[in-house]
């Protein structure tokens, strides 16, 4: 049916028909005119005339863009769907956010998120999961399309894992420094790790290298004068071995009550344990000895600078001669400081933490002395320096100057 288009001068004189017409409501103008009931009401109300409506027996006037009962009603039913609606959705979201509690305690917090949604996305809409946990939509899916490669390294991981236990299970004060350098030792460029790698698969297998910690004593300082410079300055390196050592006394309890001392001769170039003794006292001999070993393992001291503390055996008239018979150079640190023999005093922390771990004291002497011998011979031939690139230091002794070295080194 075409529509009908009406003049102006229609449309006035049907409002003011209507307008003017007491008692006479919108339909039963319209059926007068030929016209509509929404037709005229719309030229009423684009007139600024009021809509008149019956309710019951009295018939009232609607202010312009007042709503009719009828329209209320609607509105109304509409609004109360909408409000139901939002309620479900509420409740369910409740229920969602109740359910993705338990995964916000896991690990890296997003990608607990990402694991949630993964898990419910067949049982609510994706965007909606997305937006509870308030995650993009773009990033998870970028999550879940790394799925295969995630499960590939983790499977890589678990079986780094498995070789560094193997390494561990050797020696368990080895951290992740060491570890690497003994995984990589021979290892083809394919199969080399990197050390952040291993710290990061340690951390996660909950491995690590024994530490032990301890409150550091010093001696009290003796107002006795020094008569021996101090050549080294706290410069406990050096360019050649044999030109430069340090040594120190230190105790190894013993559950006895009493104790074995442990004297040592360490190369400053590559951190060997040139020399040591061990006695139940601490006279001059258990230096000298100490000395004399390191004599027999370079072949010669001749030139060399021996660095310790200002203890009574190392200044004794014994000591100072056979340095003089081998050329050795004395040098000696300021009096109660445990720094100017830095090198020699941090060298038997690991001695004793690594032997003895938990374990407060040895349990007799002969134990003693076969657990600090083993430990000096492996120090000396296998076990990594990190001073020595992670090698050891006869290792590192035979990279700088193989053809220098004695047939018994």
């Amino acid at each position: 049916m075409a529509r009908k288009n009406y003049p102006d001068e229609f449309k006035r004189d049907a409002v003011a028909l209507y307008r003017d017409t007491e008692g006479a409501t919108i339909t039963q103008i319209a059926a007068e005119l030929g016209v509509s009931e929404a037709t005229l009401s719309a030229w009423c109300k684009s007139a600024g005339v009021a809509i008149r409506h019956r309710r019951g027996s009295v018939e009232t006037e609607l202010a312009p863009g007042a709503e009719s009962p009828e329209q209320e009603l609607v509105r109304l039913r509409a609004e109360n769907k909408t409000l139901r609606a939002t309620e479900a959705r509420l409740s369910t979201e409740r229920d969602i956010l109740r359910s993705a509690a338990k995964y916000f305690g896991r690990g890296d917090e997003l990608v607990s998120r990402f694991q949630f949604v993964a898990d419910h996305l067949h049982a609510f809409e994706v965007k909606w999961l997305c937006a509870v946990v308030e995650v993009a939509r773009s990033s998870f899916y970028a999550w879940l399309a790394g799925a295969d490669s995630r499960a590939a390294k983790a499977a890589a991981d678990e079986a780094l894992a498995a070789r560094i236990r193997v390494v561990h299970g050797e020696d368990n004060t080895y951290g992740a420094p060491r570890i690497t350098a003994e995984l990589n030792d021979g290892a083809p460029d394919g199969e080399r790790v990197n050390h952040k790698r291993v710290a990061r698969v340690m951390r996660g297998a909950g491995i690590v290298g024994y530490r032990r910690r301890r409150r550091v004593k010093t001696t009290a300082a003796d107002p006795a004068s020094q008569k021996v410079p101090d050549l080294l300055k706290r410069d406990f390196t050096a360019a050649q071995i044999n030109t430069r050592y340090v040594g120190d006394i230190t105790y190894l309890p013993l559950a006895t009550g009493g104790n074995l001392y442990l004297a040592t001769v360490i190369d400053c170039c590559s951190r060997r344990v040139a020399g040591w003794a061990i006695a139940d006292h601490m006279r001059t001999e258990l230096v000298t000895d100490a000395l004399n070993a390191a004599a027999a393992l370079r072949g010669t001291l001749a030139g060399a600078v021996f660095h310790s503390d200002h203890g009574s055996q190392y200044t004794s008239r014994d000591f100072v001669s056979l340095c003089r018979e081998y050329g050795v150079i004395q040098s000696m640190g300021a009096v109660g400081t445990s720094a100017d023999n830095a090198l020699a005093e941090f060298f038997n922390a690991p001695l004793k933490r690594e032997i003895l771990q938990d374990r407060a004291c040895w349990p007799d002497a002969a134990t003693c002395r076969r657990e600090v011998f083993r430990w000096l011979a492996r120090y000396n031939t296998k076990r990594r320096h990190s001073h020595c690139r992670q090698s050891s230091p006869a290792t590192y002794e035979r990279t700088l100057t193989p053809a220098t070295l004695p047939e018994a080194a």
